[in-house]
């Protein structure tokens, strides 16, 4: 049988926990930061975990079982 191989676009934004959960960045970072208050910017720098019901999908396109 062939190895699964990684999908390279979801490793990049992911990474495993040392507990086994996924963790990720938050969205709305990336552009457009000056109509966003300094509180909502800095609520933004926090990752956060991946939520339960995405996160089979997630190992699986890691290669992860």
């Amino acid at each position: 049988m062939p190895k699964i191989r990684t999908r390279r676009a979801t490793a990049k934004r992911f990474k495993v926990t040392g507990s086994g959960r996924i963790r990720r960045r938050r969205a709305n970072k990336g552009h457009l930061l000056t109509g966003k208050t300094r509180k909502r910017k800095r609520f933004l720098r926090q990752g956060d975990l991946v939520h339960a019901t995405d996160e089979t999908r997630i190992r699986r396109q890691l290669g992860l079982r």
